[in-house]
């Protein structure tokens, strides 16, 4: 074919008459006739290059492994092209010998979608700097999980954004402190913290207030309680469902103020601006960290606390009316239940008793009524005992006040109850704190069964 012929010895261009002799052949810079087929290989080869040197001003500012990303095209080492252009050379000006054979149609672009994200990345490093790509990196990150079908993380990332104050009680085991973490939202769950903790048994909880960050990475968020200087120091702590006589105790012992002005100062119940038939202050003072103020009387710290649960009872949609009542319940909800996703199904359940009149049966409202408070565990005695007006297993209806100080979660789980049938609940798994919700007699006894399986199996707990 015509193709193959040597054109260093039988080619004969034309000009532009038409012919020339044969003696041009002699000037190098004269072209051979080109065959269809490298006709259009040279077409096709100018299209690409006229796209190319657009391609090519955009990116000449960019190094060339950031090109190749883009483009997906091959990267020739530095090394390699020098020893390319120097063959090259030497068959340009080495002469005699066989001319090249026509070049092969340019390959077609390789195909650029899956790199969309990482073009995406480029352009905000290049136009917002770090700034840029912090700010936008999580939204290109769900974007990506998007496309890819990847499944959203149980954790956070990152060192979280904002504060909040979180306390470890004194006796608080990993799971309680893995659970105020996502209570609060430190940590997105709790079980990979707790799991975190597993990893590290070298690591030991001090009782008190943190301030913390929300939506933190669980490895953040064990750095930070292991941190000295996130600890709250020279401050009233009150958790939620302490009782009124533990937060006398520790204004006495925080602010340096007597047993005598302390007691007289909750005793004064009047003077707070409660509703008319409070009788006491307990269940009034929201659960927080209150900080040191020289100078301050018993009754500025408590009316501190009274103003900061009238404002989250406010917050929550709670009528000015119904507070005492609110606060009544939320404060059995806050003593009886374990998980806060809990919360809203057990104030379902003594809601349910209620609307049928039935007696609600809690443990800790007898146990608060025989004065003790640390406790929710009651004898066949304490239980039969009707002279105590707290005992809910002898006089049906919530008690006459409250048994305990909630916090947000008890209140909104009232304000917010779940929906359901259920009239009995009971913790079968006291290390899991998992809860089993009952619509019936028979279906409770068998859930009681199943707990005292679990106390056998679990001896130490007895």
């Amino acid at each position: 074919m015509a193709d193959d012929l040597d054109w260093n010895t039988t080619r004969s261009p034309t000009d532009d008459g038409g012919r020339r002799s044969i003696s041009d052949e002699a000037n190098p810079d004269l072209e051979r006739p080109l065959s269809r087929r490298e006709a259009r290989a040279r077409e096709e080869a100018a299209r690409a290059t006229n796209t190319d040197r657009v391609d090519a001003d955009r990116a000449d500012k960019l190094h060339p492994e950031v090109t190749a990303l883009l483009t997906g095209e091959h990267v020739v080492p530095q090394d390699e092209v020098a020893r390319a252009t120097a063959v090259g050379a030497g068959e340009r000006h080495g002469g005699g010998g066989r001319a090249s054979r026509p070049g092969r149609e340019p390959r077609p672009p390789r195909r650029r979608e899956p790199l969309i994200a990482g073009l995406v990345i480029v352009v905000i490093v290049v136009a917002g700097g770090v700034a840029g790509y912090q700010f936008i990196a999580p939204k290109v990150q769900q974007v990506i999980a998007a496309v890819s079908g990847a499944q959203e993380s149980d954790d956070y990332s990152g060192d979280g954004t904002g504060t909040v104050t979180i306390t470890i009680r004194q006796g608080d085991i990993g799971e309680d402190v893995a659970k105020t973490l996502q209570r609060s939202n430190v940590v997105k769950s709790s079980k990979v913290f707790y799991q975190l903790l597993l990893q590290s048994p070298e690591v030991q909880f001090q009782p008190g207030s943190y301030t913390m960050k929300k939506q933190t990475s669980s490895k953040a968020a064990l750095a930070a309680l292991q941190d000295p200087t996130n600890a709250v120091k020279a401050s009233i702590v009150i958790p939620e469902g302490t009782a009124l006589k533990d937060i006398e105790a520790g204004i006495v012992s925080k602010a340096g103020l007597t047993e005598g002005e302390v007691s007289a100062a909750a005793k004064d119940v009047s003077a707070y601006g409660l509703p008319a038939n409070a009788t006491t202050l307990e269940g009034w003072l929201f659960p927080a960290t209150y900080p040191i103020n020289p100078g301050w009387t018993a009754k500025q710290y408590f009316q501190s606390m009274v103003d900061t649960m009238k404002e989250y009872l406010a917050s929550a949609g709670v009528a000015e009316k119904d507070q005492e009542r609110v606060v009544i319940f939320a404060s059995l909800v806050q003593k009886e239940a374990g998980l806060a996703t809990d919360y809203p199904k057990v104030a379902r359940v003594f809601q349910n008793r209620l609307d049928i009149n039935m007696a609600l049966q809690s443990d800790a409202t007898v146990a608060y009524g025989t004065g003790n408070t640390h406790r929710v565990t009651t004898t066949d005695a304490e239980r039969n005992d009707a002279s105590d007006e707290y005992n809910t297993y002898v006089h049906k209806g919530l008690p006459p006040a409250p048994i305990s100080n909630p916090g947000d979660v008890a209140i909104k789980a009232v304000t917010n109850m779940a929906q359901g049938k259920w009239l009995y609940f009971v913790t079968v798994d006291l290390e899991t704190g998992e809860t089993v919700f009952s619509d019936t007699l028979t279906e409770h006894d068998h859930a009681v069964a199943r707990f005292r399986a679990w106390l056998r199996a679990h001896p130490s707990y007895r």
